[in-house]
């Protein structure tokens, strides 16, 4: 049984809450989704964040891994990439804020295998918010339409 329960109670819902409240204080209402992409402040201090604990993994361009679709020897998938070539941009705000506050394998569970740790031991809710809001920014217009689009269809 896949248990992807995005929002769901605890601390996941802590990250939500004070995403919305970031949103809200930003004046985002101009953007669907709770990410302000289009606040300075907000990206600045994103784009500091991922340099420290994302781009190891997923790129300082936010490319990726080599072949990231494809599973390695041990079972595992690399890093996917966080620009318009990925598939961040698939997924509205509340997942996105949710993996990354938990982590994949938290997720989606039943033994699925991922190197993506849950940041939310590490991180501050407003700045994993931060570190979203930081990739959403680099992102062409049509995907972040298309992103957009995603987000009221979730119901942000």
């Amino acid at each position: 049984m896949n248990k992807l329960v995005v929002g769901a109670g605890g601390t996941g819902a802590l990250a939500l809450a004070v995403a919305a409240l970031i949103w809200w204080q930003t004046g985002a209402e101009a953007q669907p989704g709770l990410l302000p992409y289009s606040d300075p402040q907000t990206v600045a201090r994103g784009a500091e964040v991922y340099a420290g604990y994302c781009a190891s993994c997923h790129g300082a361009r936010l490319q990726g891994q080599p072949n990231w679709r494809d599973r390695d020897a041990e079972g595992y998938l690399p890093a996917p990439p966080h620009d318009e070539t990925g598939h961040t941009w698939h997924h509205p705000d509340k997942q996105l804020l949710a993996l990354t506050w938990h982590g994949t394998a938290q997720l989606v569970g039943n033994g699925y295998k991922s190197r993506m740790p849950g940041f939310k031991d590490t991180l501050n809710p407003e700045d994993v918010v931060a570190v979203l809001a930081y990739v959403k920014s680099t992102w062409p217009d049509a995907v972040i339409e298309r992103h957009n689009d995603v987000n009221a269809q979730a119901g942000h």
